[in-house]
């Protein structure tokens, strides 16, 4: 039961809007480095990556596909 990552997004707000999406459909996701994408003003030069579980990884990438992310 490993996170793996789903997807890198240059902007928190959209990150946290993705996976709120992917958990209103029943897949649970995490954001990582979100604080760090503000952090010393650097913007948009660290992505946040969108986390899920290993065994859930092929559902979540049907559904970002089919939200039109990428």
């Amino acid at each position: 039961m490993a996170l793996v990552e789903l997807i890198r997004m240059p902007n928190g707000a959209e990150a946290e809007l993705l996976r709120g999406r992917l958990e209103s459909a029943g897949v649970h996701a995490v954001c990582f480095d979100a604080g760090m994408n503000i952090a010393e003003s650097v913007g948009l030069m660290i992505p946040v990556r969108i986390m899920v579980l290993d065994e859930d990884l092929d559902e979540a990438q049907a559904l970002i596909t089919e939200f039109g992310v990428r």
